[in-house]
């Protein structure tokens, strides 16, 4: 039997949902305008006025925000509350060191962790449930919002984080762990470490898993489910518009209802910027209808996916989205970290190579490797084993630093990469997602 957090407005009719949505964007269009003057600005220069706005057909009227919006307003241009109400962060990594800093009040907080509570729910999750969450937590919005989500669902939950994988696994047997909430790669890690351990799907409790942050094949999928014998679910989200929980899956595991009640959807052409019909495929914009501190309004994710109304099989009646394609720019998700080719160039820059280097990303055993093959310089060229590999261990220390996961690094002699007469390039994903 379907289970629903909030079936009321899980489950509410389309026209419901739209004035929801259109309640809430005259309001918060209105509370930007007030409180954010970088977004007033932008509409200024597009003509637009709150008075513009009187439902949610006229959110194309309204100017986009883009990543490079954040970076420019950074730190507090985009705050839309006094800090004295603000009563946490979270933060990305940033392209150039400087990082997407996201406010919360605790009303926001509320928000985010009923969408998580969904989720969890919508994954079979109840108050007799003990909810495992190996997601990293700090700065990292994953921890922090499935434990909320947790907490209100009433599940016991264990706040282990991510890491030491043997104690991962003793925690789930001997505390009878039901759901799993990590990335999907450290999933299937933990899979493969039980076997190594002797233990079979049946040595552990575990049901469900919710799984996200990195992309995942349809086929890593039916090895997780089968490696921990359990349903293995996909969740959304971005640490600017709260964090996971935008999105999630329900028992029909074909898309990810999107909670319409917080977060309006659009699809647009990522080159004309103009809106496509519903089951186009382009680039996914939302709008946050209802965040106070950080109130995004038509915020480019460059994420590109398309979105479906089709009845769902579980009842819920808010739109879906398809698990997304790729993105439109250059980024990678390495083991569920957003990491830019132009944040490993400004590290090399700064340790005095140029800019000959080669980022190679593949999947062994379903965890992500990352490795950086980078050029000496002539000057620097050496055939001294200690002096290369220490010069290998502090860029691998400085990307760290920089990104917030390692990488293993190569210095190769100089010219040893192929250089392009077009683009260069910069990056090869080897793995089949």
């Amino acid at each position: 039997m379907e289970r629903y957090y909030q079936e009321e407005i899980e489950c509410a009719p389309y026209e419901k949902i739209r004035e929801i949505q259109s309640e809430k964007l005259v309001k918060q269009v209105k509370h930007v305008w007030d409180n954010v003057p970088y977004y007033r600005k932008k509409m200024e220069e597009k003509g637009v006025t709150p008075d513009d706005i009187k439902s949610v057909d006229d959110l194309k009227k309204l100017p986009f925000l883009s990543k490079a919006d954040l970076r420019d307003a950074y730190p507090y241009g985009l705050l839309g509350m006094p800090l004295k109400d603000c009563v946490r962060i979270h933060s990305t990594s940033g392209t150039t060191g400087k990082r997407v800093v996201a406010y919360y009040t605790q009303h926001d907080i509320d928000l985010w962790e009923d969408c998580c509570a969904r989720a969890l729910t919508a994954a079979g999750a109840t108050n007799e449930d003990v909810v495992q969450v190996a997601y990293g937590y700090g700065l990292f919005t994953g921890g922090a919002g499935l434990h909320g989500g947790s907490h209100k669902v009433g599940s016991l939950t264990i706040p282990i984080s991510s890491g030491n994988t043997d104690r991962q696994i003793m925690f789930a047997m001997d505390l009878s762990a039901t759901i799993l909430c990590c990335t999907p790669s450290y999933a299937a890690y933990l899979g493969e470490r039980m076997k190594e351990l002797g233990y079979g799907p049946e040595d552990i409790p575990l049901k469900a898993g919710i799984f996200g942050a990195e992309a995942w094949s349809e086929e890593m999928r039916k090895d997780i489910e089968k490696t921990l014998g359990i349903k293995a679910f996909d969740i959304y989200g971005l640490t600017e518009l709260s964090g996971p929980g935008v999105a999630f899956e329900c028992s029909a595991q074909s898309g990810m209802h999107i909670n319409e009640d917080h977060f309006i959807a659009e699809i647009i052409d990522p080159d004309t910027e103009e809106v496509l019909p519903e089951g186009s495929v382009g680039e996914l914009v939302f709008t946050a209808v209802d965040k106070e501190a950080f109130p995004m309004i038509r915020y480019r994710t460059k994420d590109i996916c398309k979105l479906t109304r089709e009845k769902c099989s579980c009842g819920r009646t808010h739109i879906k989205m398809a698990k997304p394609m790729g993105r439109s720019d250059d980024m990678l998700i390495i083991r569920g970290v957003n990491v830019f080719p132009s944040q490993i160039e400004t590290v090399l820059m700064n340790n005095g190579y140029a800019a000959n280097y080669q980022i190679i990303v593949d999947r062994v055993n379903n965890t992500d490797t990352f490795d950086v093959q980078v050029e000496m310089t002539p000057e620097m060229f050496t055939d001294n084993i200690g002096e290369i590999e220490a010069r290998q261990r502090k860029l691998s220390d400085d990307l760290k630093a920089m990104l917030g996961i390692k990488a293993k690094v190569s210095l190769l002699a100089p010219k040893s990469i192929a250089r392009s007469e077009g683009k260069a390039v910069r990056v090869i994903d080897k793995r089949k997602i």
